[in-house]
Order: structure tokens, then C-alpha cells, then sequence
């Protein structure tokens, strides 16, 4: 077994490809740990001085804005990494992808902005909450000042990490600086904005001066295309609310936000998870665009990865929320474990979906596959929150979470080897 990780070893050391693998990765881990330690130091003091109940109204705001958040991303995190990975090497081209995708998020934030007050309008729950919401909706300009998927596309990691790292940094100063009182909760999402926004800045200067990239003049044109061309991802992108943030808005309608609260704190530790799973996915997305034969490499090392993460979790839950919460959240516990469980189903929707799907060209049959599972998930949580509150809304988005992973890994994988007959078939007739 040692023999052959040397052997390992030795072939990333030589390949460059293995090199920028190993970087980018090294990279993203040291950003991952840094949002571990940031919100660890802050949870506890946040639990204490905000309570059960702010922390739920931040979740439901959170949750709202997710949507428009999606609507403004329009699935350009994948189709824009994945297009300026292939096109690195000529300039103009990488002008003309970032050009057109930083109009079109800028038109579609304008768009979600008036949705926005339309629905706070409209809504009593949300015109209570209108400060609030309107707070948190400056993370939406907050990510797109900060193209993290053009630095993932040029892998070049290292200035995600350091521009994050700063923002986490000014956050977490913040947060004990200003936050003393539990009506102080407001400024925990305004200090998470402005963190991408002074980023974001750092971010765009970088982009335009170290690797040259040309802010060309918006042409309306070219910009409803680039719309149209990510509109698929975008569905598969958004369809997961419907379940996701939509349990979160509901049980906030059903429960109030001590129950949200305690969703939220039971969803925090998963979440983390969550995102380490998306530093591997986000490392390997634009290498697997390139090299797709080793897909299945990727595949091995993310499914045990989520397989160990989720068992921690499970085994220790209650360690770690009578740890980093006060007593009022005991009741997380449950959520904690039942959640746990999502982990490894997130890890196949990321391994067939996003590393694979996405990347062959498959976005149609991907965006199918969410549409009716997100449906379906939208269905179940009407009953399951209405009658069982929290544990309903946690049961809702680990059940819907399980049938999106399964069927996604059972379409990519009939795909995979209809691909490979076809190349067998090819290679034959060749013969």
C-alpha cells in the first residue's frame, strides 16, 4: 500500500496537471479551515448575545434572498468557469466571457431587487421583516463584485483564499466589536456584505490589472445570450429552493423563528461540511472539464471523504451542540443528525451532477432530474413541517437531497456507459 502511494506522489509531482491539482486544493482546504475557525469563534458569542430567536430571523431572511441570490448568479458559476477553462489561453475570448457575464448578473440583480420590494410589499411576513431583508439582499452585489468562478476557472486559488481570508477576518472583528445586544443581530449579515464587497473591489482590480482582462462595453445582444446559454444550470440551480430555503420560509410561517433557530443550528455544522465538499468539487470542476477520463479517480476520493464527514456527525452531534450553543438549542441535536445524512447524497449530486453532467454537456437531462425531484420535495413539505415543525422541515430537505443525489447518480452513470459503448463501437469500426 505504501509503495503505491509513493507512486502516487510521484506521478503529481511530475505531472503539472497533478501540481495545480494538489495547489488549488491545498488552497481551498486552508480557506475551508479559516471558515471553520471564524464562524466557530463567533457561534458561541452569537448563541449567547443574539439567542435562539435572532438567529432564526437571520435564517428566514437568509432564506429568502437565496432565491434572488440564484436569480442573479444564473448558473454562471458553472457555465462561465467551465467556458473560461477551455478558452484560458486567448485573452479576448476570456474578455468577452467576463464582460458579458458581469452585465448580465448586474441586469438580473436590478430585476431581482424590484421582485424583491414587490414581495416584501405584498407579503406581511416579509414587510415585518423588510429591514432585515433588504440587509441581507446586499450579499447579492457582495458576489458579484467577487467572481470567485474566474479565479476557479484560471485556477488559480491562492487569491480566493487571501480575498476571503479578509473578509472573514473583517466580519468576525466586527462581530464582537458592534453586536452586544440581542437587537443587534441586523448587522450580522451587513458585516458578511460588506466583507465581499471590500473583496469584491480588491477582486476586480486584480482581474483587470494582473491578468488583463478587458471590461468590454455592454452589448444587449450578446448579454441575453449568455443568459440564454445558462439557463439551463440556472433551473437546476433554483429548483433546489423549492425544498431548501422554501422549508426554511415555510417553517418560519408555521413555527416562528425559535423553531428556525433551531433548524438553523442543528444545519450549521452540515453546512460547513458542505462547503469543504465544494472546495473538492470547485478544485476538481475545471480540471474534470479538461481531463474527464478522471472522473472516476474524483468520484472515489469525494463519496469516502462524505462518508466519514457524515458518520462524525452522527456519532458526535451532541458533543458538538452543547459545545457551541447555549441550552436552548439542545434540541438541535436531532436536527444535526438527521441532517448528517444529506452529506453523502449532496456528495453524489456534485460528483454526477456538477463533475459530470454539467461538464458532458447534459445540463437538459440534469435540469429534468431536479425539476421533479425539487417538485416532489416541494409537495413533502407542506405536510411534514405543518405537523412535525423542525424535525419535518429537517426530514423534508434530507429526503429530497436523497432522491436528487440517487437519481442523478443513476442517469450519469447509464450516460457514462452509453458514452463508453459508443467509444468501444468507434473504436472498433476504426479498427
Amino acid at each position: 500500500m505504501s509503495k503505491k502511494i509513493k507512486e502516487y506522489i510521484t506521478r503529481i509531482k511530475k505531472s503539472k496537471d497533478g501540481r495545480t491539482l494538489v495547489a488549488n486544493f491545498s488552497y481551498l482546504t486552508l480557506l475551508q479551515v479559516a471558515g471553520y475557525i471564524f464562524p466557530l469563534i463567533t457561534m458561541p458569542y452569537l448563541a449567547r448575545v443574539i439567542g435562539v430567536e435572532g438567529f432564526g430571523k437571520i435564517a428566514f431572511a437568509s432564506a429568502i434572498i437565496v432565491w434572488f441570490q440564484t436569480v442573479s448568479d444564473w448558473g454562471f458559476n458553472f457555465t462561465a468557469t467551465r467556458d473560461v477553462a477551455k478558452n484560458r489561453d486567448n485573452k479576448e475570448k476570456v474578455s468577452e466571457i467576463f464582460s458579458n457575464v458581469l452585465w448580465a448578473r448586474c441586469i438580473l440583480t436590478v430585476v431581482s431587487f424590484l421582485l424583491l420590494v414587490i414581495t416584501i410589499l405584498l407579503i406581511p411576513k416579509f414587510k415585518e421583516n423588510a429591514s432585515l431583508i433588504l440587509v441581507t439582499f446586499l450579499l447579492v452585489p457582495g458576489h458579484i463584485m467577487f467572481p470567485d468562478w474566474f479565479f476557479q476557472a484560471v485556477e488559480r486559488m491562492k487569491f480566493i483564499t487571501i480575498l476571503n481570508l479578509l473578509s472573514k477576518l473583517l466580519f468576525t472583528i466586527a462581530v464582537f466589536v458592534f453586536i452586544k445586544e440581542k437587537s443587534d443581530y441586523i448587522l450580522q449579515p451587513l458585516f458578511t456584505s460588506l466583507g465581499y464587497l471590500i473583496s469584491g473591489i480588491i477582486a476586480m482590480y486584480l482581474i483587470i490589472n494582473k491578468w488583463g482582462v478587458k471590461l468590454k462595453r455592454p452589448l444587449f445582444r450578446e448579454i441575453l445570450k449568455t443568459i440564454k446559454g445558462s439557463t439551463d444550470v440556472f433551473i437546476n440551480n433554483i429548483m433546489p429552493n423549492l425544498y431548501n430555503s422554501f422549508s426554511v420560509m415555510l417553517l418560519g410561517f408555521f413555527g416562528g423563528p425559535v423553531s428556525n433557530g433551531l433548524l438553523d443550528a442543528g444545519s450549521k455544522f452540515v453546512a460547513i461540511v458542505q462547503q469543504f465538499m465544494s472546495v473538492i468539487s470547485r478544485t476538481f470542476f475545471p480540471f474534470l472539464s479538461r481531463r474527464i477520463d478522471k472522473h472516476t479517480l474524483y468520484s472515489k476520493f469525494s463519496f469516502f471523504i462524505a462518508l466519514l464527514f457524515t458518520v462524525l456527525l452522527f456519532i458526535f452531534a451532541p458533543i458538538i451542540i452543547k459545545l457551541f450553543f447555549t441550552q436552548e438549542f439542545n434540541d438541535a441535536i436531532l436536527v444535526l443528525r438527521i441532517m448528517s445524512f444529506s452529506i453523502l447524497f449532496l456528495s453524489l449530486s456534485n460528483i454526477y451532477g456538477t463533475n459530470y453532467m454539467i461538464i458532458q454537456g447534459y445540463e437538459k437531462q440534469l435540469r429534468n432530474i431536479t425539476f421533479i425531484s425539487s417538485i416532489i420535495g416541494f409537495v413533502v413539505s407542506f405536510p411534514l413541517i405543518y405537523f412535525f415543525d423542525y424535525i419535518g422541515a429537517a426530514f423534508t430537505i434530507v429526503f429530497t437531497r436523497s432522491l436528487l443525489g440517487l437519481l442523478i447518480a443513476y442517469f450519469a452513470r447509464k450516460i457514462k456507459r452509453n458514452l463508453l459503448k459508443t467509444e468501444i463501437f468507434a473504436h472498433d469500426e476504426f479498427e
